[in-house]
């Protein structure tokens, strides 16, 4: 069967666009057409300046709306990376195996250095190594499939690229996925600068829709959310941003195409109107479903602590097949079970 893998990073809470353009395919196909893993990857949050407590606080909660979702635990793999001991160990290899340059031109490292530097910090190493550890996080559980936003596949052009070096170099160890993007909503914008992805971590919240926002939250951010000059309702992407994030949210919510929907409206309040509708029924049944879930927190523990097992026994063994295929002596006790002593006492 194919085998998927994606992760959360726990930097923010959940928003609208992490739901579109990733979770909902997750729930709706990719655990029934698959093996899948989701892993709340939280070692990636720690690559800037962050609060222990909040990561926590956030790791928790992105795992509770994975499974408010709509995320079976029944059909899919769901756990905490730190609790699976091979990302950790895999990816030292893999930093062995990449270049300074390879991690150098990824585009999210220049842009989170730039601006750490703008403001006068420093970046810390783990920023500039962490697509190494990415790619341990897909290599180790023998990935196909890595369902992916636009803004994502160079990591995993990455993670191929040093999968087949490694083979190459060290023998046949890894299998070498692949990028599947989502056909929906693969990213939605900020509604208050709408040529810029909507992202959990941004400071200004306003802009953002959030998963767990009450109803009258949701209605008054897409109602203040920046349009265009002209009062036309057109799908351009180009042309008219504000309009068009609108109609892929649309769209997206209720099905059908955002440039069929454009011309079934008159004005920007109209749409603005029936999309802060459509994304309220949308998050309905997951709010609902996510306050269950918070008055049942051993269940939700449970799922991760059986997740972590299940995700460990299918990583061990590439991990320790890495381990071994670069050079590295296994442990005496693997050695005592698969090789014969080398030395008999007698009495």
């Amino acid at each position: 069967m194919t085998r998927i893998f994606s992760g959360i990073k726990p930097t923010g809470h959940l928003t609208l666009g992490n739901y579109l353009g990733a979770i909902r395919q997750w729930a709706e196909v990719d655990q029934h057409r698959a093996e899948s893993l989701f892993s709340i990857v939280d070692l990636h949050a720690l690559t800037v300046d962050h609060d222990p407590g909040r990561v926590r606080r956030l790791s928790r909660q992105a795992a509770t709306l994975l499974l408010a979702s709509g995320i079976d635990p029944g059909l899919a793999t769901v756990f905490v990376q730190s609790h699976v001991d091979e990302h950790a160990r895999l990816s030292y290899l893999l930093e062995c195996v990449a270049t300074d340059g390879e991690m150098r031109r990824m585009i999210q490292y220049k842009e989170k250095s730039a601006r750490e530097r703008a403001r006068g910090g420093s970046v810390r190493l783990s920023l500039l190594t962490y697509p190494a550890l990415m790619a341990a996080d897909i290599l180790a559980y023998g990935t196909d499939e890595v369902p992916v936003g636009d803004d994502q596949t160079q990591h995993v052009e990455l993670t191929r690229d040093l999968a087949v070096r490694f083979n190459q170099r060290y023998g046949q160890t890894f299998v070498v996925p692949r990028a599947t993007p989502p056909k929906v909503a693969a990213r939605v914008m900020d509604l208050q600068d709408p040529t810029s992805k909507m992202g959990k971590s941004h400071e200004a919240g306003g802009s953002i829709v959030y998963l767990l926002d009450e109803p009258e939250v949701v209605r008054k951010k897409i109602l203040r959310a920046v349009t265009d000059s002209g009062s036309e309702v057109v799908y351009d992407r180009a042309a008219r941003p504000g309009v068009s994030n609108l109609l892929e949210i649309l769209a997206a919510c209720r099905g059908g195409n955002p440039e069929a929907l454009s011309g079934a409206y008159e004005s920007y309040g109209a749409l603005k109107s029936d999309t802060a509708d459509a994304v309220v029924e949308l998050l309905r049944p997951v709010q609902e479903r996510h306050k269950e879930l918070m008055a049942e927190p051993a269940y939700v523990e449970e799922v991760l602590r059986r997740g972590a097992e299940q995700a460990r026994a299918m990583a061990k063994p590439t991990v320790d097949g890495a381990y071994r295929a670069i050079g590295l002596l296994p442990p005496t006790n693997d050695d005592a079970r698969q090789e014969p002593a080398l030395v008999t006492r007698t009495g």
